[in-house]
């Protein structure tokens, strides 16, 4: 049976996941109640695990050092025994990493004979279409490995519909950064 985890843990990796995100982004991202993360973020605030910053009229909580150890230190513990099980499931997303990178790159870059780093104009619509196929084909891909994560881990849940859900290659690129960054988090690893 899949695990469910705790407000407090959502909260703080709603952060980490996030990058920089308010009040109600951190809420929206595990479907929190939005009274109770406001409670528990000024909580983490003072634990030194968050901090509060804005520039241009735009804020939001990020994670502080103290806060990256914590969230690592819950998520090793919530991880428990099925570390073999997310391992192996991360070994099989590595290879998807890279295709999505490519695909990316394929994206912003169409080589030409002068330059194989041209910027892609996207005036060729067989090589934009060719992109989005390979996305798809990804995220078919993904679908059986998240479901082995969900089947640990609820707070994987969505990763693949939100991925096929998004409507651009920028978004599912925000998509598959906040899965990668959960699973290295989760694992303890390093980019």
């Amino acid at each position: 049976m899949s695990r469910r985890s705790t407000p407090e843990l959502l909260t703080l990796h709603a952060v980490r996941l996030l990058g920089v995100g308010d009040d109600q982004a951190i809420a929206d991202r595990f479907a929190l109640d939005p009274a109770t993360t406001k409670e528990l973020i000024l909580d983490q605030q003072a634990f030194g695990w968050v901090t509060w910053s804005e520039f241009a009229d735009v804020g939001g909580w990020s994670l502080t050092d103290a806060g990256r150890a914590e969230n690592e230190r819950t998520l090793q513990a919530e991880l428990g025994p099925d570390d073999d099980t997310v391992r192996t499931t991360y070994a099989a997303f590595l290879p998807l990493n890279a295709r999505l990178q490519a695909a990316c790159t394929q994206w912003q870059l169409k080589p030409t004979a002068d330059d194989p780093l041209a910027f892609n104009d996207h005036s060729d619509p067989a090589w934009d279409q060719a992109v989005h196929d390979e996305l798809a084909a990804i995220g078919g891909d993904l679908a059986p490995l998240n479901a082995d994560l969900t089947s640990l881990l609820a707070r994987f849940e969505g990763y693949d519909t939100r991925f096929m859900a998004a409507n651009d290659v920028e978004a599912r690129h925000r998509v598959w950064f906040e899965l990668h960054e959960d699973l290295i988090a989760t694992l303890g690893v390093r980019r």
